[in-house]
């Protein structure tokens, strides 16, 4: 197995940037958080053309990569197509929307800064009526659309070259990294 350019998806909360920080520590690869890329001051979003110019001109800077995160209509082909391997955090729902729970309470009450100057109010994650917008509601609709249709992308031709690792329990993934070699650092992006 390669794991020279890794993508790593699944929902929020699932882990992908601590198993991105994780993976590009162990194996020497260049870490790129596609939440600090996509996210502008005042949360404001980049367009897609933005975001794929964005990662696209990224992975051009770096030999060896892993990334975190889905944003699959942007940068779903310039991503995939550049990966040896895919990573796919399919935990379970009760799992992600706990940890996104405590990950979002303690941002929240540690003020801490996300990208781009943004933090996370808690009250914007109380409001279940703004469907998307929130949080945890997305999180739960993303669980299962990511079910049905991850699987349909994977399984697209232009995708066969990829490993693909589902992990299905945090279980899963600890034991999996436990055997991995630990390699020197390159850097971050």
């Amino acid at each position: 197995m390669s794991l020279q350019r890794i993508a790593i998806v699944g929902n929020s909360g699932a882990g992908k940037t601590t198993l991105g920080r994780s993976l590009g520590s162990r194996l020497g690869l260049d870490h790129v958080e596609m939440d600090a890329l996509f996210w502008q001051a005042n949360w404001t979003p980049l367009s897609r053309e933005a975001m794929r110019a964005r990662v696209d001109h990224v992975l051009s800077e770096t030999e060896k990569w892993v990334t975190d995160g889905n944003y699959l209509r942007a940068t779903q082909e310039v991503v995939w197509s550049r990966a040896d391997t895919l990573i796919w955090l399919d935990l379970p729902l009760y799992v992600v929307l706990w940890r996104l729970l405590r990950r979002t309470a303690i941002r929240v009450f540690t003020r801490q800064e996300l990208w781009n100057g943004n933090t996370e109010k808690f009250w914007t994650h109380l409001r279940f009526w703004e469907g998307d917008d929130n949080l945890f509601v997305h999180c739960a609709r993303a669980h299962f659309r990511h079910r049905r249709q991850f699987p349909i992308l994977l399984a697209h031709p232009d995708n066969t070259h990829l490993i693909v690792l589902r992990f299905r329990s945090v279980a899963e993934v600890d034991s999996w990294l436990a055997g991995l070699p630990q390699k020197k650092r390159t850097g971050a992006l």
